[in-house]
């Protein structure tokens, strides 16, 4: 057995999903109905800003900038999907992909591992590794093909890199006034490995997404919350807690230990078929060093046949302060003064990574095959506030406030 079926099999050892499998494996296997079908890009991309690494998610970071002059790591991968059909009620799916992870690694991760209970026309429910249904691409922000884009824009979809949990959700269909709906719940739990004896936990992730259609309209908006806690930075606030009650309360504000999260998103799009129009915002506290801040996008693009030129615009800004003073220095010794200097200038440069910048982009796809598009974009950076915005890898010599150029070429495919 390979090592994604055991971790798939693992996945499915949940009680109730185990005692559902019994009455899976009765049904004749004529009857069942396989699919497979796969995903892929390959591209490459170029920062102009040399002190930083350009990335579209700190997840599954690229080298763009700093380390390397063309990165194909920004936004490279591959996926693969195998979804079955037992019956009319009972079906499942397990998606694979595989991309560049913080370990400098490209080792397959099993993104999507769930089984459906189609229980009537109007209700069904999954469990297993679900995706997060955040966004308006929250289904397909890993396979590019089915986006105008090059990629997801960054001010948004960035802010929230983590797009599956483990656990259950259920969706109800159903019609008011001509408008069809969708009112999606969901709850579940997610751990991810940020590097050696590094670990990000989310516990009690649960909320609601209510979805919005009429003719060429969507419109979606959600609530999302959880308890989240990541092992960095823990050197850091220890240090804090030796100086008294106002390092203690330093601590207490931006550890990232057992922090609730909120997240409010909404957005829209209209596509009749030769054009398009979409805009999204979300805001994301994380009650910790994270950030309280939000995100927005919009973006248009016309279809002349197999050409889309689009254009795209975004922003985010934080809603806390992003450099602080600290623990006071006044009345400490020299040696702890120097201490407690250091600790501030470290917790500083974690606030500095809260996002806030303006960028502006223009792309061109071309559909030139049935299964295959090439796209080219360019996005314009504008850091701000002392923000190092969604870079990443950040050198000394880096300055808030300045512009970076991104060229990002990249082809799509499908099979």
């Amino acid at each position: 057995m390979t090592p994604v079926a055991r971790q798939f099999l693992k996945l499915l050892a949940l009680p109730a999903l185990c005692a559902a499998i019994p009455a899976l494996a009765q049904n004749d296997d004529k009857s069942a109905s396989w699919s497979f079908q796969g995903f892929g890009s390959v591209g490459a991309a170029h920062s102009t800003e040399k002190q930083a690494d350009y990335a579209a998610n700190v997840l599954y970071p690229g080298q763009a900038g700093f380390s390397r002059d063309w990165s194909p790591e920004v936004d490279s991968r591959l996926g693969a999907q195998l979804s079955v059909d037992f019956n009319k009620r009972w079906s499942a799916v397990l998606q694979v992909v595989s991309e560049r992870n913080l370990q400098n690694s490209w080792k397959p991760v099993v993104e999507w591992a769930n089984v459906k209970y189609q229980a009537s026309p109007e209700l069904s429910v999954r469990l297993g590794r679900i995706a997060l249904p955040m966004f308006l691409a929250g289904d397909y922000r890993k396979a590019s093909y089915a986006l105008p884009w090059v990629r997801p824009p960054v001010e948004l979809y960035g802010a929230l890199p983590i797009s599956a949990s483990d656990g259950v959700d259920a969706n109800y269909l159903w019609h008011s006034g001509g408008l069809k709906h969708s009112t999606q719940v969901f709850y579940g739990w997610t751990s991810r490995e940020l590097g050696p004896g590094y670990r990000a936990h989310g516990n009690g992730i649960a909320g609601i997404t209510h979805t919005v259609t009429s003719g060429a309209l969507m419109v979606r908006g959600g609530v999302t919350t959880s308890s989240l806690t990541v092992d960095v930075g823990q050197e850091l606030f220890a240090g804090l807690r030796q100086f008294g009650p106002e390092g203690q309360a330093l601590a207490g504000r931006y550890e990232i230990r057992d922090k609730r999260v909120l997240v409010v998103n909404a957005g829209f799009s209209y596509d009749p078929g030769d054009w398009f129009v979409m805009a999204e915002a979300g805001r994301f506290n994380y009650k910790s060093a994270l950030g309280d801040f939000y995100g927005m996008y919009a973006s248009a693009g016309v279809r002349l046949g197999a050409w889309t030129p689009y254009v795209q615009a975004g922003t985010s800004r934080a809603l806390m302060d992003t450099r602080i003073a600290g623990v006071p220095l006044a009345g400490l010794p020299p040696p702890a003064a120097a201490v407690a200097g250091y600790l501030n200038g470290y917790l500083n440069s974690y606030l500095s990574g809260i996002p806030q910048q303006d960028s502006v982009a223009a792309g061109l796809r071309w559909d030139f095959s049935p299964s295959m598009a090439l796209k080219l974009q360019y996005d314009r950076l504008h850091t701000r506030n002392g923000s190092s915005g969604t870079f990443i890898n950040v050198q000394p010599g880096f300055r808030s406030g300045g512009h970076a150029g991104i060229t990002s070429v990249l082809l799509d495919f499908v099979f």
